[in-house]
C-alpha cells in the first residue's frame, strides 16, 4: 500500500472507530444503498422483452403464452413495470393465480387498463 492510502485508511477508521453500533449499521446501509441505487436504476430503465419473457418463464408461464403476454404488456406501455410485476399485480386484482392472470391477459388486453394509475 502507499503511503497516501495508508494515510486515508487510517483517517477513515478513526472517524469510524468513534461510531456507536446503531450508528455504524446505519452509515453500512447508506453505503449499501449509494451502491445499489445505480444498478437498480439500470435494471428499471433498461430491460427488454426477451428479458420480461425469460422472467415469466420462471413464475411457470410457458414460452408460446409469455410472448403474447409480455407483447401485451408492452403495448400497455407497462414493460417497465416489469411483466412479472405487472402478472401478480393482476393476479392480486381478479384474485387468481398468476397462471390465469396471464391467461387473462392473453383473452382481453384491456384487463391491463388501469392496473398503474399514473401510466395512461
Amino acid at each position: 500500500m502507499t503511503d497516501e492510502r495508508i494515510k486515508q485508511f487510517e483517517i477513515r477508521h478513526e472517524r469510524l472507530k468513534e461510531l456507536s453500533d446503531d450508528e455504524l449499521k446505519a452509515h453500512f446501509w447508506d453505503l449499501c444503498y449509494k451502491v445499489v441505487d445505480p444498478i437498480v436504476e439500470l435494471a428499471r430503465t433498461h430491460t427488454s422483452p426477451s428479458i420480461e419473457r425469460s422472467i415469466l418463464l420462471r413464475m411457470g408461464i410457458n414460452s408460446h403464452k409469455s410472448h403474447g403476454i409480455v407483447d401485451a404488456i408492452h403495448q400497455a406501455g407497462l414493460l417497465g413495470k416489469g411483466a412479472g410485476h405487472v402478472l401478480l399485480k393482476l393476479s392480486e386484482k381478479l384474485g387468481v393465480d398468476v397462471k390465469a392472470a396471464g391467461d387473462a391477459i392473453l383473452e382481453d388486453k384491456e384487463v391491463l387498463n388501469g392496473l398503474f394509475a399514473e401510466v395512461k
